[in-house]
């Protein structure tokens, strides 16, 4: 039965949108694969090096072939979830069967002995990056299918997203308080290795459990060639693609010279952490903001009013200078709110746009869908890291030449603030016209509801 609300044939669907506890059972896994994510890339670089002893440069070098290797596992996981054929159905069993390697590898790799090597590293990143794209790609694909109502995708998205967040604040919070080197620094990882180790088996069983699978709509399969055809003629999906790769470069811009610009140019390195944890908790409170906005106005155009209004805030930091932490603070909790709508939005219109490639080539395929996004934000991340280096080397400034060398902060200064501005207006440009609104989406539903009923049961 299909009514305007979404394509909710399966009772235990048509109950989701009632029940509170469903979605937070949806959501908690989240909680434990941000707490996984964060220190893989953050924290172990420090540990292995200093509280290990390996060599930094080797340390780099390792965790640049698993970022490599990450990239590469993407589409492969993303294909195999669309693909795959289970008891639990095929979001929650490729899910579920992801856990025990995602979990174990983490302890592994959390917990090593004192005498850790480069190649137990290596090992160990690695099946962590496999583990991780295995569990989070059928994970995502299951949220966008849950419920084909417009508003609901957005209610779905704010809860994982929010789940995040709050993992992101443990694994920012925790290995820190405890300590990150000598006999601190083993508690530190440790924590992080008990908390992952029992909290994904748990959160993942809980949600197989409690949360329904989403109905496959696909009316036929399409082999790999004919699906990317029909991927890259996708022009809704390809232009919100391209306005969260520009979204996402912008972020990643003032999160990669975060530590530089506290430092140097406020001279508050002791501030580092509150800012941090004011910023990541700020952006919980943003999450509900963001579903209340998206409600009111449609996901894209409040997208882009949080994009918008982050350019002016953002743009003040660049007038701030030493001791200006009090500011910079303000500056923080307010981009901190308007994050919520980076992160749950965009989620949510991308279901919308998998609906569109569905009515156009039969085949539900969100599992590839989420890979190609997942590639996306991590480009965004890696085009900040190679461009801005350059060019605050070409700015002249020096992170060894201390506070007291003439003008050595400005060129960061600059580029903390105001280079961002320019790739989130090229979003918004991009985003404010787009075409899959309420009403289209709505379309979208029915059309594959006919195609799902003259392709008959199986």
């Amino acid at each position: 039965m299909r009514g305007a609300g979404g394509i909710h044939e399966d009772r235990g669907v048509r109950a989701f949108g009632a029940r509170a506890l469903v979605l937070i059972a949806y959501a908690l896994p989240a909680l434990p694969l941000a707490a996984l994510a964060l220190p893989l890339y953050v924290i172990v670089p420090t540990f292995y090096s200093e509280a290990i002893g390996l060599p930094v440069a080797a340390v780099g070098a390792v965790l640049l072939a698993i970022r490599l290797l990450d990239a590469a596992t993407d589409p492969v996981f993303g294909w195999l979830a669309d693909r795959w054929r289970g008891r639990d159905g095929r979001r929650r069993g490729f899910f579920l069967a992801s856990l025990p390697l995602t979990a174990g590898s983490a302890f592994m790799l959390f917990w090593p002995s004192g005498e850790a090597s480069l190649g137990y590293l290596a090992f160990w990143a690695a099946l962590v990056s496999i583990g991780f794209t295995w569990t989070s790609l059928p994970y995502t694909a299951w949220g966008a299918e849950l419920s084909g109502d417009y508003s609901e995708r957005t209610r779905i998205s704010a809860f994982r997203e929010g789940a995040t967040l709050i993992g992101i604040l443990l694994a920012t919070s925790l290995p820190f308080s405890i300590g990150l080197t000598g006999g601190e620094g083993v508690r530190g990882l440790q924590a992080m290795a008990i908390l992952v180790a029992i909290l994904l088996p748990i959160t993942g069983l809980a949600a197989v459990i409690l949360v329904p699978e989403p109905k496959n709509h696909s009316s036929r399969e399409l082999g790999i060639l004919e699906g990317a055809v029909f991927m890259a003629a996708n022009r809704p999906f390809l232009r919100l693609i391209a306005a969260f790769l520009l979204n996402g470069f912008a972020n990643a811009i003032p999160a990669t010279l975060f530590l530089y610009f506290v430092s140097d140019r406020l001279e508050a390195s002791d501030g580092r952490g509150p800012l941090l944890l004011a910023y990541f908790a700020c952006a919980v409170l943003g999450v509900p903001l963001a579903v209340r906005a998206a409600n009111r106005f449609g996901k894209h155009r409040a997208w882009c009013g949080a994009m918008l209004a982050t350019c002016p805030i953002f743009a003040l930091s660049g007038f701030l200078g030493p001791g200006d932490v009090i500011a910079f603070g303000v500056i923080c909790m307010l981009t901190g709110l308007l994050l919520g709508f980076d992160l749950a939005l965009p989620p949510s219109i991308q279901a919308d746009v998998i609906d569109h490639d569905t009515a156009r080539s039969g085949a539900q395929r969100s599992g590839l869908y989420f890979a190609a996004w997942s590639l996306a934000t991590k480009l965004s991340l890696a085009a900040a890291v190679g461009l801005v280096f350059p060019l605050l080397a070409l700015t002249g400034f020096d992170p060894q030449a201390g506070p007291s060398a003439p003008n050595s902060s400005e060129g960061l200064a600059m580029l903390y603030a105001w280079l961002p501005i320019v790739p989130k207006l090229a979003a918004i440009r991009m985003m404010w016209r787009f075409p899959i609104d309420r009403l289209a989406q709505r379309e979208l539903l029915r059309r594959i509801g006919r195609a799902t009923d003259d392709a008959g049961p199986g």
